[in-house]
């Protein structure tokens, strides 16, 4: 157990040494230098990223400057874009720039960026539309606001659930038999379908291009990187490949199909047992795969395979094959010749599809590009969610106890962040603290180490970083003061990030890859005197959040049927959120994981909860311009110990697995029921027993004043 020092003691200037983690750490733990010490003092021991961040706040000439010279940029693109459209055969009305890659993911590579690229708009989810005269983005509710924010005046908001689907505006304002280009590899057999039959009204064509217009216009794109394949141990997989490959090929009986086209990054990282560091915060490697009856395949950009990794796989029968070798592969499936079966095989050494009762080749609309899609028999194609969705989703007893301990460290992690920050700030900031409402005193003049929403978690990172099987974030942490709270998904950034405030609400969104699981938390605080609107919105999302966490339902039940419990307790006063409440964590994968979710938002695959699934309880309020309020757990699903049965359903309940107090000062306890009261009580008691072998003296100390029991305030 590392041990902080006291903020009383003074400390020598530490060397600073380098932490913040993009990209995933694939060496051993033992292998992982850092010079760092947990510490009260004021002293900032972590060292920002190859940028060299500095902690001071920049001066906003310089960023708006540089700002400035961006959208100028991106006007640029826009133009050289048009010229191609306009010179393309055919002329191309529209271009479509979507945020997925050639497997669909929600986190991409940096040269994967193209919609970021394009439009200036950094979140996570979006697609931009090009015509000749007009450059419009849809988001969801989560970016509304950083959307307004980015977005030069040359481009167009369009609020997903309040404007039309971008394939509805194209068949309403672009003119008959308009031509609509789209790189097939970034658009899901799902979406395509969609824009197809939007199309017909007015003959408008879906145009396949053999390159994306926008690469050519990305003149300085990031190249390839061949970062190495590793192998996820069973020990922290908790099941085989073999095992897993044998079930698999079950479920394609079952289906009568001969063999599967696997597209999703984490679900070939899943079912192979291997990790990578393909995609920032994502544990995974650009990769395909294809199970057949009778052998397997892995496509991979070959210098990525160590002989570790190449042993492994053909000691499990699993060919190795290059990455750009799966459309040519899925060609000679479609029409029966696919060979190099690695494990048994026809007589002929084929794997023979058309020649068996079992002629259907299994894909993941969803998930499988347009581009492997078009290579495929339409008569032989099988369109199911994809076989390894659930029994990813539906956590093995290894990886939920990983899952169990990574929380407990990420826990003491968050707690030792949180008292470092309330020291922090009431020494530096003049802030009351933590725990006082007192009216805070002015900060130090001329702070020599001021603190930034980047510069504190970068700090919470290096807390994290010192923990056993650490190997970096699992998403850009949300650090966030104030009015950049009500953005929903901030990231933020050196240069123009906010100075931490003593009188104003800080919200930190933050998680972490351990080889064991994954984590995601959010907590709330204030460091000064909350206002009581403050302090009424918080203690509703509370209530929404405590109401989820102790549910009981029956089997069957789906996410969305759940989503209320978080949010009537904000609908009392007329308040909401625009996100979901809840999503799958993956185990050392994935930070949002499907095909379940608890969301207002009914999902076409509305997959109901089953136990050992593991989902966040994650309700918000959040005002713009003023201030955000999330509070995130997460939970596992489980057997219900309910007193009766009723129907035979069987019903489940939740344990939370989150370890992080609620900030007392913030609760308005006349707003919580007496059971409510008993819910925080219990779970700081738990937090005090289960953290405290974690943290050293003055950190427990810290910890057993956060956690002391609240009562109804007069």
């Amino acid at each position: 157990m590392l041990r902080g020092r006291s903020a009383l003691v003074p400390v020598q200037k530490e060397k600073k040494e380098k932490f913040r983690c993009r990209r995933l750490s694939i060496v051993r733990p033992e292998k992982i230098l850092i010079n760092f010490v947990p510490s009260f003092s004021s002293e900032n021991p972590t060292n920002q990223s190859t940028s060299a961040r500095s902690l001071t706040q920049p001066t906003g000439g310089s960023a708006a400057a540089e700002e400035r010279m961006a959208a100028a940029a991106k006007d640029e693109h826009l133009d050289a874009l048009r010229a191609l459209m306009a010179a393309h055969s055919p002329p191309l009305h529209a271009v479509v720039v979507p945020s997925e890659d050639a497997h669909q993911s929600e986190y991409v590579s940096e040269r994967d960026k193209r919609r970021e690229f394009i439009s200036g708009f950094t979140g996570s989810a979006g697609l931009a539309l090009i015509t000749m005269k007009e450059a419009l983005l849809w988001t969801d509710g989560r970016y509304f606001l950083q959307a307004t924010q980015q977005l030069s005046a040359r481009w167009k908001l369009m609020r997903l659930g309040e404007d039309p689907p971008v394939e509805l505006w194209i068949s309403d304002n672009l003119p008959d038999e308009a031509v609509i280009g789209i790189n097939p590899w970034c658009v899901s057999v799902d979406a395509a379908q969609r824009y197809e039959q939007a199309f017909s009204k007015k003959r408008q064509t879906l145009f396949q291009l053999s390159s994306d217009l926008v690469d050519e216009v990305w003149k300085d794109r990031p190249p390839v990187k061949p970062l190495p394949v590793i192998v996820h141990p069973v020990e922290f997989a908790g099941q085989s490949v073999s095992e897993k490959i044998k079930e698999l090929r079950e479920k394609l009986l079952n289906e009568k199909a001969a063999a599967i086209i696997l597209t999703a990054l984490d679900e070939v990282a899943w079912l192979y047992n291997i990790r990578g560091s393909d995609v920032d915060y994502s544990p995974v490697v650009h990769s395909y795969a294809i199970v057949t009856l009778h052998g397997a395949f892995f496509y991979v950009d070959k210098r990525k395979v160590t002989a570790e990794v190449e042993a492994y796989m053909a000691e499990n029968g699993i060919d190795i094959k290059e990455y750009d070798m799966v459309q040519s592969d899925a060609s000679l499936l479609a029409s029966g010749k696919l060979k190099g079966s690695a494990v048994g095989g026809s007589p002929d050494g084929e794997n023979n599809i058309n020649g068996t009762e079992s002629s259907k080749i299994w894909i993941d609309s969803s998930s499988c590009c347009l581009a492997l899609h078009s290579k495929l028999n339409s008569r032989q194609v099988l369109t199911l969610q994809s076989p390894i969705a659930l029994p990813k989703a539906v956590k093995n007893p290894t990886e939920l106890e990983g899952l169990r301990k990574a929380h407990i460290r990420d826990g003491a992690a968050v707690v030792q962040y949180l008292a470092w920050l309330d020291n922090q700030m009431q020494e530096n900031y003049g802030a009351s603290g933590y725990f006082s409402e007192a009216k805070a005193s002015h900060k130090k003049e001329n702070l020599e180490t001021k603190l930034t929403e980047v510069t504190v978690s970068d700090k919470l990172e290096g807390f994290r970083a010192t923990k056993e099987h650490f190997r970096g974030l699992s998403f850009p942490t949300i650090s966030s003061v104030g009015p950049n709270a009500a953005i929903i998904h901030y990231k933020p950034e050196a240069n123009t990030c906010s100075e931490l405030d003593a009188d104003k609400i800080y919200l930190c969104d933050s998680g972490a890859q351990y080889v064991d699981g994954t984590t995601d938390i959010t907590r709330t605080v204030h460091f000064g005197k909350p206002t009581e609107h403050e302090k009424s919105c918080y203690t509703a999302v509370l209530k929404g959040h405590i109401a989820l966490d102790v549910a009981v339902f029956p089997n069957g039940t789906t996410g969305h049927s759940l989503d209320i419990l978080s949010r009537t307790p904000l609908w009392k006063y007329g308040l909401d959120y625009r996100h979901g409440t809840g999503h799958g964590i993956g185990s050392y994968l994935n930070v949002h994981e499907g095909p379940h979710l608890i969301s207002f938002r009914p999902s076409a695959r509305n997959v109901p909860l089953q136990a050992s699934m593991t989902v966040t309880d994650e309700p918000g309020y959040y005002e713009d311009g003023s201030f955000g309020i999330r509070l995130e757990n997460v939970l596992i699903c489980k057997e219900a110990n309910a007193k009766f049965n009723f129907g035979d359903k069987g019903y489940l309940a939740f344990e939370h697995i989150t370890w992080a107090p609620y900030q007392a000062k913030l609760i308005d306890t006349k707003l919580l029921t007496p059971a409510e009261i008993e819910w925080v009580n219990t779970y700081h008691a738990d937090c005090r027993r289960i953290l405290e072998p974690h943290l050293n003296d003055q950190e427990n100390a810290w910890l057993r004043k956060a956690t002391e029991p609240i009562t109804v305030s007069s």
